[in-house]
Formats: C-alpha cells, sequence, structure tokens
C-alpha cells in the first residue's frame, strides 16, 4: 500500500510540484496551505509522513512541528526550510524532525530519499515497539504462569509433606526420616508402618528424574502401600510381609502406568519379637548401612530398578539384628554433595559419618553438608530405622 504524505507549504507553486512528484512516485499526497488546515487533515486521516514548511503565515512551522510531535511523537517529520534560518532548523531537529531540506528543492529525489529514510526509521521503530509490546505482554504472562506454577508447587510440596510420615516408635524400635529436595517437590520419598503381629515395614524409594512428574510417581507409591495395607487389614493379601513381592507388585503397576518412569527401592521388614529383618533390594544404592556392636557394615543385596523391565525377579535376604541396632538408609543424592572424588571413597567416607554419628542422622546431614547446601544437584532422602543405643 502506498505511504500517505501530508505536504504543508503555503507556496502553491513549491507545494504543488512536491504533491505532482510524490504522486508520480506512488505516494499518496495530501496538500495544505496553513497549519489549521494541515491540524484538521491530521485529526480526521493521520498520513505516514509529514513535508513541513518552516516558513509560513499565521502559525509558524516550528509552532506545528511541535503540536504534531505532542499529538503524533512517532510520526516522521522533514522540514523546508530556507538557507537563511539555520536557527530554526537546528529547533526543528531537536524537537524531532527526522531531516530538514533547504529551499529552492532543485533536484526533489532528494525529496523521495529523505521520505524513503524517514519512513524506514518509522516502520522499524514501530516493529521494535510491536517487538518491545509483545515481550511486555509475555513477561507478564510468563510471570503470571510462573506464579500460579509457584502456587501449584507449592500445594503439591505441602500435599507430599502430609504423605511422609511422623517419627514412629513401635515396640521399642524408633523410625525418623529427613528429606533436602534439589526441587520445590522431590522425587525421594520414604515410609514406615506397623503390620501388627509384631512386624515393622519400612522403605526408602528414589524416583527418576526431578520435579512434578517424579514426585508424582511418589504419590502412586504411597496410595499402592495404602492399598496393600488395607488388604492385609481386610485379610485378603500378606503381601507387604514379603519385601520381594512387595518390589515386583510396585513394578507390575509402573510397567502398567505408562509413565515411563522408574525408582530404585530399599524395602524391609521386622519382626520386632525376634528381631529378623528381611528386605528386598530393588536398585537401590547406596546400600544402607547396619550399626551394632560390631561397628558397621553395608547390607548386601542386589537387584534391578523397578518399573524398568517387565522380567525383572527380587530377591528376599535375612538378617539378624542384634539388641541394640540402628539401620541407616540413604537416597543416591547423598553422594552427589560428597567431595570425594571416587565412588569407592564415597562410600567409604559415607560409611565413616554414619559409624560417627551412632545413628544421628541430624549429625549425618550436618557433616555431610547436606542440609545447608544451598542448590542440591538431586534430592537427598535420609532414614534411621533403630532400638537402644549404640
Amino acid at each position: 500500500m502506498a505511504a500517505s504524505v501530508l505536504v504543508i507549504d503555503d507556496d502553491s507553486t513549491v507545494r504543488d510540484s512536491m504533491v505532482a512528484f510524490l504522486d508520480d512516485y506512488d505516494y499518496q499526497a495530501l496538500p495544505a496551505d496553513n497549519a489549521e488546515q494541515a491540524l484538521s487533515i491530521l485529526a480526521q486521516q493521520l498520513p505516514d509522513a509529514v513535508v513541513c514548511d518552516l516558513k509560513m503565515p499565521g502559525t509558524h512551522g516550528i509552532e506545528l512541528l511541535e503540536i504534531i510531535k505532542q499529538r503524533y511523537p512517532q510520526l516522521p517529520v522533514i522540514v523546508v526550510s530556507g538557507a537563511g534560518v539555520m536557527d530554526d532548523v537546528v529547533r526543528a531537529l531537536r524537537l524531532g524532525a527526522d531531516d530538514f531540506l533547504v529551499k529552492p528543492i532543485l533536484d526533489l529525489e532528494v525529496l523521495h530519499h529523505s521520505l524513503n529514510k524517514a519512513l524506514q526509521r518509522a516502520r522499524l521503530e514501530a516493529d521494535n515497539q510491536a517487538y518491545r509490546d509483545h515481550l511486555e505482554k509475555t513477561n507478564r504472562e510468563l510471570k503470571r504462569g510462573l506464579n500460579e506454577l509457584r502456587n501449584d508447587q507449592q500445594a503439591g510440596r505441602q500435599a507430599q509433606l502430609r504423605m511422609l510420615p511422623d517419627p514412629l516408635e513401635y515396640e521399642s524400635i524408633r523410625c525418623e526420616h529427613r528429606i533436602y529436595p534439589s526441587l520445590m517437590l522431590s522425587g525421594d520419598f520414604l515410609d514406615y508402618f506397623e503390620l501388627g503381629d509384631n512386624q515393622l515395614a519400612f522403605y526408602i524409594a528414589d524416583v527418576s528424574g526431578h520435579g512434578a512428574s517424579s514426585a508424582f510417581v511418589t504419590v502412586l507409591l504411597k496410595n499402592l502401600t495404602y492399598r496393600l495395607r488395607r488388604n492385609r487389614q481386610r485379610g485378603s493379601s500378606d503381601d507387604l510381609i514379603h519385601p520381594a513381592r512387595v518390589l515386583d507388585r510396585i513394578n507390575s503397576e509402573l510397567l502398567a502406568s505408562e509413565l515411563e518412569k522408574h525408582l530404585t527401592m530399599f524395602y524391609g521388614v521386622i519382626n520386632t519379637r525376634t528381631l529378623q529383618m528381611r528386605y528386598s533390594v530393588g536398585g537401590h544404592f547406596p546400600m544402607p548401612v547396619l550399626l551394632d556392636g560390631e561397628g558397621g557394615r553395608y547390607l548386601e543385596g542386589r537387584g534391578m530398578p523397578v518399573g524398568l523391565f517387565s522380567e525383572a525377579r527380587y530377591e528376599e535376604y535375612q538378617v539378624a539384628l542384634q539388641k541394640n541396632f540402628a539401620l541407616l538408609m540413604f537416597s543416591d543424592g547423598i553422594l552427589e554433595i560428597m567431595k570425594e572424588s571416587t565412588l569407592n571413597d564415597k562410600e567409604a567416607m559415607l560409611l565413616n559419618v554414619a559409624v560417627r554419628s551412632a545413628g544421628d542422622l541430624s549429625r549425618i546431614a550436618t557433616e555431610l553438608g547436606a542440609g545447608t547446601t544451598g542448590d542440591l544437584p538431586d534430592d537427598i532422602a535420609l532414614m534411621a530405622v533403630r532400638r537402644g543405643r549404640l
């Protein structure tokens, strides 16, 4: 579409020649012979550019320029002036005129060149302004979305915290935990609960990935163990007292969910009367540390991650616990914050810290920096199941 240009000049000869020239270049030329007529045209039809003579009777061209720039600050204006009024030209440029041409304009191609530059600049400024407006709108929407996401994550975090157990003491065995999420929502999860008949069950799980999708799997895990507990109370299933069955059940349900998430897990059951512990391992690392009168050691056992392979099979292990013991469990995030260079060195250091702590989770977290590190590379979970004093 042809650009429209308002040509303001009281000299009809000059004005008509510029209008005719602009028509030849396919501009839509709008003539005006004074400021009042020009302002009337501007109010009815805003052109793409203005060519304005500075020396006119009545309202001076400088005054008209001030009015135009106040009302239409982005409108390109080219001023035309005789050689003897350069002070007016300087004032016009300071007021925002895009260019000035000296009368008489012997070659009107100069006018076309000046208009072309002014229109290009105006289009560029308009595009930049539109882009800035778009960015501001996008930023507002992004901030609003982030606020909604933050509120959702805070609500999710509160829900996840409510799913975690309170410290539990059952027949002289005490269970407690600490969780330090790398994000607001954690992919680490743990639980412990009484099963009756002198049975205490507990587990620690580390879901692959981070954030909301991993946290969602912890909800499924909590729901599944709740259903298994309800089944046991009803007498329809005793899977919960068989660790390998529990891991097999979780493996099947995760695969069926098609969430493309898996987890590592350690699940154990202690007979509080005989102090016999049976457990199963689903790819969990590091293995739990057992502290007793003989010192500290990692439990034995291995198994495939849960929710990754349909053919996975889980073994059940058994260990006799001493009268006084502490079983310490960790997610692998604890290894991420340790400064040792090799995995073997990290395992050795973790065992040493566990032994020195005598099973105190707060001391372990403080010594390894789990609770003081600002940005954690991974979620960290710690759990202790203990009896008596070491």
